[in-house]
């Protein structure tokens, strides 16, 4: 197993952007194959420390989840933090695309039906990048969105403004 790179204090605001819009966490590599290998659709997002994950990648993955056509299952790993689980995700991608974060797949029945490299997401709006998975969604998942109502979605600052939930310091 490998150890992680950063601080697990650290990355826990980066964590909860996402699980605030209804992502689990993947662990081990266990956890990745069983949520691979689940019928329906299941969009894995590797998130990551970087600037474009929080100014795009978490906002943006935020905002699409919103849609009326949502994926069955939204789960994510933390590249740098459960690195086994991380490089679980990208064996499966990896005649597809090189490894980057952030990134995101979404897995239909077990196979790949779309790819959003790192190249798609940095120096992009989160607008922008909402619209691209929106079409994903749409093109390939049934389930009744949003993933949580927007009342709660409203109560985000994250999921509308670039940057991340890190407190500055004074």
């Amino acid at each position: 197993m490998q150890p992680p790179v950063y601080p697990a204090e650290a990355v826990k605001p980066l964590r909860a952007e996402l699980t605030a819009v209804g992502f689990q966490e993947l662990l081990t590599p266990e956890d990745v194959d069983r949520a691979v290998a689940s019928a329906g659709t299941t969009l894995c997002v590797i998130n990551s420390v970087c600037g474009c994950a929080g100014g795009t990648a978490r906002p943006g993955v935020a905002l699409a989840l919103q849609n009326k056509v949502i994926p069955d299952r939204m789960v994510t790993v933390f590249a740098g933090m459960e690195r086994d689980a991380v490089d679980k995700v990208r064996q499966y991608h990896a005649d597809v695309a090189a490894p980057s974060s952030p990134s995101m797949v979404l897995f239909k029945d077990g196979k790949i039906a779309a790819m959003v490299e790192r190249s798609q997401i940095e120096g992009r709006y989160p607008q922008d990048l909402a619209q691209d998975l929106v079409a994903l969604f749409e093109a390939h998942c049934s389930k009744t969105g949003p993933s949580i109502p927007p009342e709660q979605f409203a109560k985000l600052s994250h999921a509308k403004a670039c940057g991340s939930s890190i407190p500055r310091r004074g």
